[in-house]
């Protein structure tokens, strides 16, 4: 099951401008924008996040804070949001006064109950605030923290505050903001466990090609850490099979695993390159078909002489990746030529690693659906 992810974004000195005195916008005249805010939230509206407002608005509600008047506000800053395409899902806002200490008043986390549910992956959402309230309520609800402030230098002092550790950015800028969360959306983690492994999985497509694999099989190993390097991707696996009957449910699984988080790193797929790959390995040539347009179908058309390459059977590389392109969803088509097993499966998932690359990158701000259909 794919989680949900949020963005839980302040609205005072977050999104607009808040005044140095009031700490209040009284009138349509103060409503003022942070710079680049629209445009920004205007990007990050296209990622897979659920956006939520979440604010304290001391003594909303009272007498010399009418909710009309704060609505009359509100409503224009979110009818301007709207007309570019900024959409919330919800709205927390906690009307009490710090001295209250209400457990919805944030850094509390008492509104936010349907977000710690088990629905939601809150160690991939974001609370975007200027307050260090903000970062504390991330750190609360498990989440990490993104702080947009004037005084970049001294908040960076942060590190020496004990919540440091979840916030990811300290700037004072809204497009970079929207540039880091459109360029590391794109990890995920998947655990799979059944009584004949213990598997986990964590990739991020955008990462720096750092590996550590470990499966059991030390030939598999080498093979997937090609896809590291060729495909230019951060990758961990960890797997715990049942060898001692042989590597049929290890090499399975792994494959399921790690399908399922390429598929989930992916997300909504939007501005990929969808295609790619085919390359030569010394005698061999290995040929990569693959297209994650959302339907499975799977092509093999490679015949290894012998029975084993180091500790895999070689009858299992088919399995391994029919299994993994079902789990991305995806074509998949294979064909491989050559002498020297050992070449064969190396070409293979070279082939598959350098088709991958290609499928998965992206243009950060040409966001479009590579689909005529308009669905993947």
């Amino acid at each position: 099951m794919i989680m949900k992810k949020a963005l839980f974004i302040d609205r005072d000195g977050t999104i607009i401008v808040e005044p140095p005195v009031t700490e209040q916008v009284d009138t349509l005249e103060q409503l003022e924008f942070l710079p680049a805010a629209i445009g920004a939230l205007s990007s990050i509206a296209e990622l897979d996040y659920e956006l939520v407002i979440a604010s304290n608005q001391d003594g909303l509600g009272t007498e010399s804070y009418p909710e009309e008047r704060f609505y009359t506000i509100h409503n224009k800053m979110l009818d301007t949001l709207k007309g570019e395409g900024v959409i919330f899902d919800d709205q927390l806002i906690d009307p009490t006064f710090a001295h209250e200490g209400s457990p919805n008043r944030k850094p509390g986390t008492g509104m936010f109950g349907k977000y710690m549910s088990g629905e939601y992956d809150l160690a991939a959402s974001y609370v975007i605030g200027d307050r260090l309230t903000d970062v504390e309520l991330a750190k609360n609800l498990g989440a990490k923290a993104i702080l947009i402030t004037a005084d970049v230098e001294r908040i960076k002092a942060l590190g020496e505050l004990p919540y440091s550790d979840v916030c990811v950015l300290v700037t004072n800028s809204w497009r970079e903001i929207s540039e880091f969360l459109r360029t590391t959306e794109r990890a995920a983690t998947v655990v799979r466990k059944t009584k004949e492994t213990d598997i986990e999985v964590s990739v991020d497509l955008d990462g720096k090609g750092t590996s550590g694999i470990d499966t059991g099989l030390k030939f598999l190993d080498h093979m997937i850490d090609q896809i590291v390097h060729h495909a230019g991707v951060s990758l961990t696996v960890k797997a715990k099979g049942d060898l001692q009957v042989d590597e049929h449910h290890t090499m399975e699984d792994v494959a399921i695993v790690l399908g399922e988080a390429i598929i989930k790193a992916l997300g909504n797929k939007r501005g990929i390159g969808r295609y790619g790959f085919v390359l030569p390995m010394d005698e061999c040539k290995a040929l990569v078909l693959i297209d994650f347009g959302g339907r499975i179908d799977f092509e093999w058309d490679v015949e290894f002489t012998k029975d084993y390459v180091g500790d895999v059977p070689t009858e299992m590389f088919k399995h391994f990746f029919k299994s993994l392109g079902a789990a991305m969803s995806c074509n998949l088509h294979i064909a491989a030529k050559g002498e020297n097993n050992h070449h064969l499966a190396e070409g293979i998932f070279k082939g598959f690693a350098r088709a991958l690359r290609m499928a998965i990158k992206r243009e950060v701000f040409s966001y479009e659906l590579p689909s005529s259909k308009g669905v993947l």
